[in-house]
């Protein structure tokens, strides 16, 4: 099919749900697969965090060759395609090295796409505010799709199987990536800040804190949620429900950021997600025994990532110029998904055994907070529109 004949909004929500069910059949089994190859717990915590680092280094290298080339369509489809050739070397992979070396090299290209995907859906929807997270969306149903699914399916043909599946999701990427449009920069004003004059704008500032903040505080989340819920007494059947329901928060929210985007200015939904968040980990950190309480936490999952995710988006594309898309969506994937969840994660390892459920979520609340404060100070929420 010629790439003119898909609409661009329909290949970017392709990209999406492509790209999130690679993660969401990854993110669920991986480590499950590694302890089937005889890695030790340390081994496969090392190649677990590969993913999360790549989201340190990738994105702000790929966002600057995108930017300088003008080319975002191209390095899509070419880092898919060399990830997926470096997830065909991982198939063979029995030794921790070689396993480190290929999933290295997997995850710096796999991580280079979504913040160029970001770019260009943001530019594709401009002129209409919200429509964005309708998009976005879709990579939240193929998460789902997958995460739900992949357990029975690998119940079916074998975890061995597990590697194959993603280089055919991975495939799916490329594919997908070769619909996405070429959505061309506007051209440089000669009195255009430049990138470092941007980065230094309070506001600019203000935006990456409360990005790495909130990432800082979820960090503990993706690590040690389901064990707090196992401490807790939930068995596994109540913990994939949990995460269900976080996720499908998430889904219902971005199909309702439209509205939301009229009546609210994109400051106020930064510091709503935050405040939201706050609460939540305060939930968890002393009534996840309670099962109503911990649903009700797990719907707060609609702000710290729907609403968190797309106010963040859309401020990015305001305060960075069109020349700058790609590098500014880079650097929100580093400061938030790299650098706060590796640092975040971290710390909660550090934490765990001294103070378990209670201390390593407390400081997640900490931090939710320390972003609310952030937030008021420096993005002065005000009424939308302005």
């Amino acid at each position: 099919m010629p790439v003119s004949a898909v609409p661009p909004l329909a290949a970017m929500a392709a990209f999406y749900f492509s790209y999130f069910a690679f993660q969401g059949l990854f993110g669920p089994f991986w480590s499950l697969y590694l302890e089937s190859l005889a890695f030790s717990p340390l081994q496969i915590s090392i190649l677990m965090s590969l993913s999360t680092l790549a989201r340190i280094v990738s994105p702000v290298f790929w966002g600057w060759q995108s930017d300088r080339s003008g080319k975002r369509r191209a390095i899509i489809f070419w880092t898919s395609f060399a990830a997926v050739a470096c997830f065909l070397l991982v198939v063979w992979q029995r030794s921790f090295w070689g396993m480190f070396a290929t999933l290295a090299l997997g995850f710096f290209f796999w991580a280079a796409a979504l913040p160029l995907a970001e770019a260009t859906t943001s530019q594709l929807t401009r002129s209409q505010p919200g429509r964005y997270s309708r998009i976005r969306v879709w990579g939240s149903i193929g998460f789902v799709c997958l995460a739900s699914s992949g357990g029975y399916l690998l119940e079916w043909l074998s975890l061995a199987s597990l590697p194959w599946l993603l280089c055919v999701l991975l495939a799916l990427v490329v594919l997908a990536g070769w619909t996405v449009p070429e959505v061309a920069p506007e051209k440089r004003s000669r009195h255009q800040d430049s990138m470092l004059d941007t980065l230094r704008q309070p506001r600019v500032v203000a935006l990456f804190a409360c990005c790495f903040l909130l990432a800082f505080g979820m960090g503990p989340y993706y690590n040690f949620y389901s064990l707090g819920l196992k401490e807790a007494g939930y068995d596994k059947a109540a913990t994939g429900w949990l995460w269900s329901v976080g996720v499908l928060a998430e889904i219902v929210v971005f199909w309702q950021m439209p509205r939301l985007m009229a009546r609210f200015s994109l400051e106020r939904l930064m510091l709503a997600s935050l405040l939201v968040s706050a609460a939540r980990f305060a939930l968890i950190a002393s009534l996840l025994a309670v099962p109503a309480l911990a649903v009700l936490a797990q719907l707060g999952h609609a702000f710290t990532f729907g609403v968190h995710h797309a106010a963040s988006v859309g401020l990015i594309h305001r305060l960075f110029s069109e020349q700058q898309q790609a590098r500014g969506q880079g650097l929100y994937t580093v400061a938030s998904f790299g650098i706060g969840g590796s640092l975040g994660g971290l710390l909660g390892g550090a934490l765990w055994q001294h103070g378990g459920v209670a201390l390593t979520f407390g400081i997640s609340t900490v931090a939710a907070l320390l972003g609310a404060a952030v937030c008021l100070k420096w993005l002065r929420p005000q009424p939308a529109g302005h």
